[in-house]
């Protein structure tokens, strides 16, 4: 049991851990900060938080467990705004898609907190973002990445296990390189690709009557291309060099299906189209296993 959870980002993830943590009776208290005052306030009236904070540090402070659930370009601020304030035996967190940047600014932020935290990055979310889409079940059955760090306390880390644990999440631990690349392939460049798509096919000519015709096949490639443009724009950029080598290897593979098209090899392109078909039936989305 937690007595107060200060939570930095009253968001979609934030809303979702706070309501999480409350309804598994983990929490006596929850003040809440946002850097818009109505996402706070809307927070409030949806019983997402307790008490509005002023700041950050307000949040933070008297809290033994804080989450930051921010944009990550927004992190170090964040870190550099409420390491003061917390106790020895606070745990400390985020949510982060990269995890490289984050715990090099929480190096450079915390001070004499840095023990106490645990990078984090649940995967999940929507593709719709704030606290009116905030959730109790989003972490349910998925995956939660930690990324401890070499000073991350041995406390702190029981604690963060504990937590997501209870939340009914599925632990996986990662370093932070290993996080970065892995989430490059599997989440950064398929937004990057929907988003880029949308954008190829409006730029044409005729490019709104060519969507409104998408079927359920184009409504399924694209849903991600909805998600918040912001927060997208933050982990391109704060990944970049991870990202960049995918790009890359994946113009590759566009390549070779492009010259099997050209050459009109109706073999070499179905044999193609055949190993990625195979590939993704014998996959499912809980087949990772710890270890493996």
């Amino acid at each position: 049991m937690f007595e107060r959870l200060g939570l930095i980002g009253c968001g979609l993830m934030g809303g979702s851990f706070a309501l999480a943590l409350r309804r598994a009776g983990l929490v006596r208290h929850i003040a809440g900060f946002s850097a818009s005052p109505s996402t706070t306030q809307r927070a409030l009236e949806l019983g997402v938080i307790d008490t509005q904070a002023g700041s950050a540090a307000e949040a933070a402070a008297g809290a033994d467990l804080v989450l930051v659930a921010v944009p990550v370009a927004a992190t170090e601020t964040t870190f550099a705004a409420i390491g003061a304030t917390l106790g020895a035996d606070t745990l400390l967190m985020d949510v982060g898609s990269t995890k490289r940047d984050v715990v090099a600014a929480a190096e450079r932020a915390l001070g004499g907190a840095l023990p106490c935290f645990v990078p984090a990055h649940p995967i999940a979310g929507k593709e719709r973002a704030g606290v009116d889409h905030a959730d109790a079940a989003l972490y349910q059955g998925r995956h939660v990445i930690l990324t401890p760090m070499a000073t991350s306390g041995a406390s702190q880390l029981a604690k963060a296990q504990a937590v997501w644990t209870a939340l009914g999440a599925r632990l996986v631990e990662m370093t932070p390189a290993a996080h970065d690349t892995t989430f490059a392939a599997v989440s950064h460049l398929p937004h990057l690709v929907a988003f880029a798509f949308i954008d190829g096919i409006a730029r044409q000519p005729d490019g709104q009557a060519i969507l409104a015709l998408g079927g359920p096949g184009f409504r399924d490639f694209t849903r991600i291309a909805a998600a918040d443009p912001r927060m997208w724009r933050d982990i391109f950029l704060a990944n970049r060099q991870e990202l960049l080598a995918q790009l890359r290897a994946h113009q590759q593979a566009l390549a070779q299906f492009e010259q099997q098209i050209v050459a009109g090899d109706g073999a070499a392109l179905e044999q193609l189209i055949a190993q990625a078909s195979g590939i993704r039936a014998a996959w499912h989305m809980d087949s990772f296993k710890p270890g493996t």
